[in-house]
């Protein structure tokens, strides 16, 4: 799931994907100079540099560098936004994998703005409303991101055909109880299951139903999932399913009546299909762990993000749960160090870039990008439990 655990990137840059695409055609030009009065609202009246990255008196060379970097990396990345934001509103084709510009030009400049505190700490700014570590964004670059994930939002819509669920957030936590139960947990440690694998929906769609994906042309879906995991996982649901109709009739009669209505559309544009094809893929035969996990990751965000490194670096993961000593688990293989950099853990600015080796513990804990997703998933499931 996702798009960057099964192909490595050829640029250090950070993740759900990383595929550098081919320039904006030239054709583009043209546009530019209206790009500002198409552009969003929220970063029309912008400057490339806020007021405090003012040049500074006194820098040495590798702090001017930096800070001409960061500037610069400001620049692209407004550019590149208001290009993708023309080409929008004025119904213009996009490249194939429309978001992976925009997303390269974002990782550029958090990674730059990075490089820059590391050699001037003074420029770590006030608290972001993304929970970013201030070391890593200034917070008077909001709006870019505003305008980033409006611009996601749009180019990633479900199509038209797609059929949606009126319970989408229920029914992956339905699913995932089901799951957990059948492959033999207990009502607690189940419902723990449930409850992360809503993390895992936030973290692949920003919990988004039936979306599809502006860095892949593979992934699709609420689960963000490839065909053949789309595949797998209706085998592995058919071995199970007389077990959860043992116990959750209500389910097997909401399943039966999903598998009537998807027909010969692509599963993965059915939001109940979709959910139930992926756990089974990727996370059912983990779900009898849950419990050892707990125990080992007493927080509820470190959990998830536990499953959602499933996904993205999916064999490491399970050698270190059966290690007996997971948040100590070395990873250093340089293909691995680059799954993970490709979504979004070590990928910020030189020094990340540089690391060769991280323990699990590590990993886990510069996965911040993820905690405001694994927080909505919270509170969204505590609203749930409590209907």
């Amino acid at each position: 799931m996702g798009i960057a655990s099964y192909t490595a990137a050829p640029t250090a840059a950070l993740a759900l994907g990383l595929f550098l695409t081919p320039p904006v055609s030239i054709a583009i030009d043209a546009i530019i100079s209206t790009a500002a009065s198409l552009v969003s609202p929220a970063i029309g009246n912008l400057g490339f540099i806020s007021p405090a990255m003012g040049q500074p008196d006194a820098l040495t060379k590798k702090q001017s560098d930096a800070l001409n970097a960061y500037n610069n990396a400001v620049s692209d990345f407004e550019m590149v936004l208001g290009q993708r934001r023309a080409q929008i509103n004025s119904k213009q084709p996009l490249p194939n994998l429309p978001g992976q510009a925009l997303y390269l030009a974002r990782i550029n400049m958090m990674s730059a703005y990075k490089d820059l505190t590391d050699v001037l700490p003074s420029k770590i700014g006030r608290p972001n409303k993304f929970g970013i570590p201030p070391a890593y964004f200034d917070a008077d670059k909001e709006p870019l991101l505003d305008e980033y994930r409006a611009l996601f939002d749009l180019m990633e819509a479900p199509p038209a055909n797609a059929q949606k669920s009126d319970s989408p957030f229920k029914d992956v936590v339905d699913l995932a109880i089901a799951i957990a139960r059948a492959r033999g947990l207990d009502a607690a440690n189940a419902e723990a299951a449930g409850r992360i694998s809503l993390g895992l929906f936030f973290a692949e769609t920003n919990g988004n139903q039936n979306v599809g994906n502006a860095r892949s042309n593979k992934y699709k879906g609420s689960f963000q999932t490839g065909p053949s995991e789309d595949q797998n996982g209706r085998r592995k649901w058919a071995a199970i399913k007389s077990a959860v109709a043992a116990f959750d009739r209500v389910l097997s009669h909401r399943d039966d009546k999903e598998e009537a209505r998807v027909g010969n559309l692509d599963h993965r544009f059915n939001h109940w299909i979709a959910v139930r094809d992926a756990l089974m893929s990727a996370h059912a035969n983990v779900f009898p762990q849950v419990p050892a996990i707990v125990k080992t990751l007493p927080s509820p965000i470190d959990q998830m993000k536990l499953f959602e490194l499933i996904q993205i670096i999916p064999t490491p993961t399970r050698s270190a749960l059966k290690s007996g000593n997971l948040v100590n688990y070395r990873i250093s293989d340089p293909k691995i160090m680059g799954y993970l950099r490709n979504n979004s853990i070590f990928a910020f600015g030189q020094a990340d870039r540089a690391r060769t080796s991280a323990t699990f513990r590590e990993i886990l804990d510069a996965m911040w990008l993820f905690n405001a997703k694994f927080e909505r998933a919270l509170s969204k499931f505590d609203e749930i439990k409590a209907r």
